[in-house]
């Protein structure tokens, strides 16, 4: 029987109707509960395009409980080649050929096996290789669709630690190229990206904006408290020596906290409380945390010559206007211990840090409590934007971001937050935004009120629903009428020329 494409797409449009839903596969060569906007794909792919969802990623951290709990998402966990890592930097090219060969397989035993037969395939870059390459063969292979999501450049990333001229990043980039330019259709991030793909590439994609979900919002102060309270033990903890915070956590009630006090079932925040600096990272070379550092000493300094030798009240009600800071880093990665062990040294008077990593569920509290973000984020190719401040925004959070080629897509310098380029511009701004901590201080509340702005203005499902569905639907089309049975010159022409139409 011979199909035209339009009986093909009214079978399909029947059978949505009739309940035989689709299919998607969601392939992440990562930790799924570090990778969030997979998961809002999951997420979205499952509640506003009705598909039944299988994800292919490893394991480690925790998902977001509404990705657990979800019953049309289906979790399929690969196990890490960990021995790898054991083998002598010496060996790092055959390392990494080692490990791209290894994760090449199991992909291929994932997508063409264990998981069922998707209509589509919506995988994340980077990683490019071998995940782009198993992708397209399993695509192939099923008549599915392929999609993919451009976070970065992975040639970008492997540059980071073997040079832009190394053979093994000029390798990489033809395959990132090739296969990126097999797919049916393609996301990005940015606007730059979406520029630099299209006229380098030769690859159309749409912009999907990273947004927050609905779970990253202002906490109440309920929440604050009850978050603060389950994280005393963490902060009680300094890394290195006995600090500002440790001392005020020692004599505290157990109704108190750091930040609020309980009295009657009446919570209130504290007046002569820390201000609170959140920054969330990777420990990955791409954020030079060594600028935070030098800036945390330089405001701790500028704080405590203010006090030093004074001798008129005048001057030491002017240095009781900027409160100790507490800097509290969340995420896990390479350089975490490097960095620990240069914050032991510091021995900081009006400063303090914690590291720590909290759950899917405490992340966006932690955020909606705090009183500033912090980005370091630089980004390997300069077209990506962090989604960290996308988040903090969401929550109502201004942000201090490192200024570079394209973040102003994002960050508004002098509305939602501010930009610096080096560690005394960091310092500065630190003190002109915690000058008058916490009820007079003008600069930060008007910083604040342009993050409130712009988190309310956009939300993942709106933003998904307007750029990301369009492109899914007709995707999912085409796989359909490839499974239908078309004859095969029929067949690559509609496809050439949905994909087409699809990628406009």
């Amino acid at each position: 029987m011979k199909f035209s494409r339009g009986s093909v797409a009214k079978s399909v449009e029947i059978n949505d109707r009739m309940g035989k839903r689709g299919r998607a596969c969601v392939v992440v060569l990562g930790d799924l509960g570090r990778s969030p906007r997979m998961q809002y794909h999951a997420l979205s792919l499952a509640r506003q395009a009705s598909l039944q969802v299988d994800i292919v990623a490893y394991g480690g951290s925790i998902p977001h409980e509404a990705v657990l709990k979800h019953p049309s998402i289906h979790i399929h966990t690969m196990a890490q080649p960990r021995f790898i890592n054991l083998l002598p930097k010496i060996l790092y090219p055959v390392t990494l050929l080692l490990k791209a060969f290894i994760q090449f397989t199991m992909l291929l035993w994932f997508l063409f096996v264990k998981v069922p037969a998707p209509d589509i395939f919506l995988v994340q870059n980077p990683p490019s290789v071998p995940t782009l390459i198993a992708v397209k063969w399993a695509s192939s292979w099923r008549r599915a669709a392929f999609v993919v999501d451009w976070h970065n450049f992975g040639y970008t990333l492997l540059a980071l630690s073997l040079g832009r001229n190394n053979l093994f990043v000029s390798l990489y980039r033809w395959f990132e190229k090739h296969y990126g330019k097999m797919a049916t259709g393609s996301l990005c991030v940015t606007k730059a990206m979406q520029h630099e793909l299209e006229q380098n590439w030769g690859v159309s994609a749409r912009v999907l904006y990273d947004q927050p979900p609905e779970f990253f919002r202002p906490a109440l102060l309920e929440e604050k408290h009850e978050l603060f309270c389950r994280v005393k033990k963490d902060l009680c903890h300094p890394i290195g020596v006995y600090d500002i915070i440790s001392r005020e956590l020692e004599n505290q009630e157990p109704s108190e906290t750091l930040f609020t006090t309980k009295r009657n079932d009446e919570i209130s925040l504290k007046q002569n409380r820390p201000a609170l600096v959140v920054s969330s990272t990777s420990w990955t070379p791409d954020e030079n945390f060594g600028i935070l550092l030098e800036a945390a000493v330089m405001y701790d300094r500028r704080v405590a010559a203010r006090s030093e030798g004074s001798e008129t009240a005048e001057i030491a009600e002017e240095q009781r206007l900027y409160p100790n800071l507490l800097f509290i880093i969340t995420g896990k990665g390479p350089e975490k211990e490097m960095y620990e062990e240069k914050i032991k040294r510091l021995n900081l008077k009006h400063v303090a840090f914690r590291t720590m990593w909290l759950s899917a569920e405490d992340y966006p509290l932690l955020l909606g409590s705090a009183d500033l973000g912090v980005c370091l984020h630089t980004s390997s190719s300069g077209l990506d934007l962090p989604m960290k401040v996308v988040d903090m925004f969401g929550c109502g959070l201004p942000v201090c971001s490192v200024s570079y080629s394209c973040i102003q897509e994002l960050v508004k310098d002098g509305q939602n937050g501010l930009l610096f380029s080096s560690s005394s511009e960091l310092a500065d701004q630190l003190l002109i935004l915690f000058k008058g901590f916490p009820g007079n201080c003008d600069a930060l509340m008007s910083l604040k009120a342009g993050a409130m702005e712009t988190g309310s203005s956009g939300r993942w499902a709106t933003e998904w629903e307007d750029c990301a569905k369009p492109l899914i639907n007709q995707a999912k089309s085409i796989s359909r009428i490839s499974k239908c049975g078309m004859m095969k010159g029929e067949l690559k022409t509609g496809v050439l020329g949905c994909s087409s139409q699809l990628i406009m």
